[in-house]
């Protein structure tokens, strides 16, 4: 057990003996609680891609631009938030900023369950409840430099591989488990009354609150976990000393290519279960889009884990590279391969599948980027955590951008092909920066 204090008298992971010793018992109980609580807050973060879009069928009046505004939410408040985490670990320490982070995430679940029971809930409501979901996305760059800083380089790759990949299982966990948990009164009478929910001819009940009020015991528990087995290492510096991460270009450069892999991985999770209402829910025997989507995270989570490891072999770059080449080639496909405007529901496992594989590479190009940025930044260990909170805090627009181009791209043009044009052009310029600045023989920082 940890002593009381909230800051650790010494860390130097690097030495072997201390590790031995000491470290490594510390490190791993500290990974093992914050990746269950990160697990808590990606779930939480996309829990509202779950929600959305069974709203219109218990009677709220919302259009598909405003459907989309409300899963674009979370992901404009978890990027603006995890540039605020970004400073946070030097100054406040991992135990503080854990425990309250989870405790914030209350709001929106009590929230949201609340909004959910008064079909007359306006939209505006439903944007704010939306946006404070974000508390979930926007504590993931506390927890990477938190985990970065616990463990010795030679461990970064598998640590952060572990604790991003298992963390993104929330995005599945939301996804999969919504279905099921709003089926049943799993609180009885104390979470509110069913809903009549109607899909066409179809009529049933359901307790939509549950897919928000069901994490709340979960959070509250963490938390005293969190605050009661985390202490706080003795890395300190103040928001303005933080800020000479920004002066070195490479910052941007690392920015540019996580927004590839990760902003990649998260928008197309806020925008999936969407994309399948609109593009395939036309059709008559139209699928349920919460029992494919959870499917995507899913896969990019659990290779994320897998990939954690083999990047710490092979070296991060050139993953990263391969990565690039196999997403452009993908968003290109599905954008003049017809399954965007598809005239069968039978394009539609094909949809599915590439959908995959663009959940699998992006997987694979979170675990390689977060491999190649301390290394790049091998200098400082306190910069190498600021730029894996910084660069993660960017991508986590995603939600966000995808959510609302896509639903742009739809509203004005009839599909979501320009969108998927577009962000090809942009895999693109990300893969070729990582080329000549990480991949390339000679280049200026291989990693």
């Amino acid at each position: 057990m940890l002593g009381k204090s909230t800051w650790l008298k010494e860390w130097n992971p690097e030495d072997p003996i201390f590790w031995k010793e000491k470290g490594s018992k510390i490190a791993w109980q500290t990974l093992t609680i914050t990746t269950i609580t990160l697990v808590l807050s990606f779930a939480t973060w996309f829990m509202i891609s779950a929600i959305v879009v069974r709203l219109p069928g218990i009677g709220f009046k919302f259009d598909t631009m405003q459907l989309f505004w409300i899963a674009a939410m979370p992901g404009l408040a978890g990027g603006s938030l995890r540039i605020l985490h970004t400073f946070l670990i030097p100054i406040f320490g991992s135990r503080h900023i854990i425990t309250i982070a989870t405790l914030l995430k209350l709001i929106p679940c009590i929230g949201i369950g609340l909004a959910i029971l008064d079909p007359s809930t306006p939209f505006w409501v439903f944007l704010l409840l939306a946006f404070a979901a974000g508390f979930g996305g926007g504590d993931f760059s506390s927890y990477m430099p938190s985990t970065s800083i616990f463990f010795p380089k030679r461990l970064q790759g598998t640590a952060l591989g572990i604790q991003a990949g298992i963390g993104n299982f929330g995005v599945s966990l939301t996804q999969f488990v919504t279905p099921w948990i709003i089926g049943f009164a799993v609180f009885g009478t104390l979470a509110g009354d069913s809903q009549n929910f109607v899909k066409g001819e179809v009529q049933k009940s359901i307790w939509l609150q549950n897919a928000a009020f069901w994490y709340v015991p979960l959070l509250i528990l963490f938390a005293a976990l969190s605050w009661y087995l985390i202490r706080s290492v003795p890395i300190k510096a103040s928001f303005k000393e933080q800020l000479d991460i920004f002066k070195n270009k490479h910052t941007w450069f690392c920015t540019i290519t996580y927004v590839m892999t990760f902003g990649s991985f998260s928008g197309f999770s806020a925008a999936f279960p969407l994309l399948i209402k609109i593009v395939y829910g036309d059709f008559q025997n139209a699928p349920d889009p919460l029992t494919y989507a959870f499917l995507g995270p899913l896969v990019g989570s659990t290779i994320r884990v897998v990939a954690g490891p083999i990047s710490d072999k092979t070296g991060g770059a050139i993953l990263t590279h391969i990565v690039g080449i196999g997403l452009i080639i993908s968003v290109l496909v599905m954008a003049f391969s017809g399954l965007l405007t598809p005239t069968s529901l039978d394009q539609f496992p094909y949809f599915v599948g590439l959908m995959l594989v663009i959940f699998f590479l992006s997987g694979i190009g979170n675990a390689s980027t977060f491999r190649q940025y301390p290394i790049i930044f091998s200098h400082s260990a306190r910069q190498g955590a600021g730029v894996l909170g910084w660069t993660a805090a960017i991508a986590a627009y995603g939600p966000f951008i995808f959510s609302i181009f896509i639903g742009l791209a739809i509203t004005n043009t009839g599909s979501s092909v320009p969108f998927f044009i577009g962000i090809a052009f942009y895999y693109l310029i990300a893969t070729v920066i990582n080329w000549w600045y990480y991949t390339r023989k000679g280049c200026e920082k291989p990693s």
